[in-house]
């Protein structure tokens, strides 16, 4: 699997490294405002805790191979990771870390609640941010993406949803723990990002200015407007 570099070192990559990381910040702090709130854990964490009970791995270890397991699933979507995906793996452990260590434990569920919808919401944010600067989705976002270039028929919307609702079944099958927030991540997630990623990616320029990417499926997602039937209602 070979490891793309975007649209090439161009006029726009200042701000798209900028995006990027800026993106995989507040993906990391959203986690952790989610996982401070005490009201669930995302799906893919439920599935990476249910995993991890089952194995005796620890958290950390089903995290790493679950991740390497999902890129081996983009081979055959014809996906190629890229900065982005690397950087994801690093930036957002070390961002959520430092949150965790700087955000309060509430007690009062009055301050949980909006610190859940808070983190959700800039959970989808940082994730239109990340992706739209074209440098490569995180493993798991590439799943989002790879399919919908390869079914353009399909909005980001419902496959974001669908990947999150089948990890969420399979994690608490296996034991994991889900609550409220969970339930509301993987139902918000796939509108947030439909609405998010149009409005954060970096528009793609002729190849006379900027040479174009080395891993094309990305552009049906991060640099076509959306449908009109898809964009009224609606990533790691």
């Amino acid at each position: 699997m070979k490891i793309g570099n975007g649209h090439g070192t161009g006029r726009r990559l200042p701000r798209r490294l900028g995006q990027l990381y800026l993106g995989l910040v507040l993906y990391g702090v959203s986690m952790a405002m989610m996982i401070e709130s005490q009201l669930g854990l995302n799906p893919w964490d439920v599935l990476h805790q249910g995993l991890a009970g089952q194995t005796g791995l620890s958290f950390g270890t089903v995290t790493v191979i679950t991740g390497a397991f999902v890129l081996l699933l983009w081979i055959p979507l014809r996906q190629r990771p890229g900065l982005g995906t690397v950087s994801n793996v690093l930036v957002i452990g070390i961002a959520v870390d430092v949150s965790l260590a700087l955000l309060p434990s509430p007690a009062a569920i009055a301050v949980r609640v909006p610190l859940l919808v808070g983190g959700i919401v800039l959970n989808g944010l940082a994730t239109g941010l990340y992706v739209g600067a074209r440098l490569g989705p995180g493993p798991r976002d590439g799943l989002m993406t790879g399919w919908v270039a390869r079914h353009p028929r399909h909005s980001v919307r419902l496959v974001r949803t669908v990947i999150e609702l089948t990890v969420l079944g399979a994690g608490w099958l296996l034991g994991g723990t889900a609550g409220l927030g969970t339930v509301l991540y993987a139902v918000a997630i796939g509108p947030l990002v439909q609405l998010f990623l149009p409005l954060c990616t970096v528009p793609a320029v002729s190849p006379a200015a900027d040479p174009p990417p080395a891993a094309e499926p990305l552009s049906p997602v991060a640099g076509s407007p959306p449908r009109a039937d898809r964009a009224g209602a609606g990533g790691r």
